[in-house]
């Protein structure tokens, strides 16, 4: 990529769009990090897990090293081999994403200190270590569903994920799980047992609730449509809709009729629209419909 390519990419809506998702999830990121992993110190399985591991084993050598910086050293390896392996694209938004990941943490500690939260005596924000698990997986979930559906991540743990998930192809929440329980288990020369148990129990809910955002967020619909009134429901997905679909000849299995069927992937509101449509058409279309929660290809381009 050129200087020319770069400002032109500066100039497009979709990249301040993509920026602006970028930071504002890795805002939660941070504040799940922040709040709910640091004071009750779980290592659920994450870079930042395995950097707040490293810190304490700092610690006993009379070494004070900050979560945010090993985060930070963590991160620019692994952004390499996201950069070499996966593709260019997640590997410069990744870069992003994890370089700001220490300073967004430094950003909440200087506006709202998690020690004035807490309770005499307490190490837990929420009062309950299972609270804080709970609010830390749902937030940092919701955070990666988002990201990795802009084709970036949170960093560290995701992207060996990313790696996992591109080579093998596991569901990405199964990825996660793995990988961060590899990573929860070094947790063990710190942590007394009771706290590491937690921990794993975390990275696999972690790793289902990911799953969950990352099929709601990328959920379509198949619809299938048999009509006599074919041509125009086909001519108001492609012309109004400006999606694309297929026709295929099928033979009643009852009448022996030879009839049209059309089938289109919708968004859950242009599916809304057929719907609307082809009922005020012909009230007599049979019509059914699916979720689809992955889609490849040429799908998420319109073109007039």
């Amino acid at each position: 990529m050129n200087f020319k390519d770069i400002l032109n990419l500066l100039k497009t809506w979709k990249f301040w769009k993509e920026l602006i998702i970028m930071t504002l999830g890795m805002m939660v990121t941070a504040a799940a990090v922040y709040y709910f992993l640091l004071p009750s110190q779980l290592v659920v399985g994450s870079m930042t897990g395995l950097a707040m591991v490293i810190s304490a084993l700092f610690a006993k050598a009379g070494i004070i090293v900050k979560v945010s910086v090993i985060v930070t050293a963590i991160n620019a390896v692994l952004l390499i081999l996201a950069w070499l392996l996966i593709g260019k694209e997640f590997g410069a938004k990744t870069v992003y994403t994890a370089m700001i990941l220490g300073p967004c943490i430094d950003f909440w500690e200087k506006v709202l200190p998690y020690q004035s939260l807490l309770a005499d005596g307490s190490t837990s924000v929420m009062g309950d270590i299972w609270f804080d698990l709970l609010l830390f997986v749902l937030l940092l979930s919701i955070a990666q569903a988002i990201l990795f559906n802009i084709n970036a991540s949170t960093g560290g743990l995701d992207i060996l994920a990313k790696l996992v998930n591109k080579f093998f192809h596991m569901d990405i929440g199964t990825c996660i799980t793995i990988a961060g329980a590899l990573i929860g288990l070094s947790a063990l020369s710190v942590n007394p047992v009771r706290l590491v148990l937690i921990g794993l129990i975390g990275t696999w809910i972690n790793g289902i609730v990911v799953d969950y955002f990352t099929a709601a967020i990328n959920k379509r619909k198949r619809v299938c449509i048999i009509s006599a009134e074919h041509e125009a429901i086909r001519k108001f997905i492609i012309e109004d809709l400006q999606r694309g679909c297929s026709l295929y000849e099928v033979t009643g299995g009852f009448s022996g009729q030879k009839q049209m069927e059309i089938q289109a992937l919708l968004t859950q509101d242009e599916f809304a629209k057929v719907m609307e449509f082809t009922r005020r058409l012909d009230a007599h279309a049979f019509i059914t419909a699916g979720n689809v929660s992955e889609v490849y290809g040429m799908w998420h381009s319109k073109h007039k």
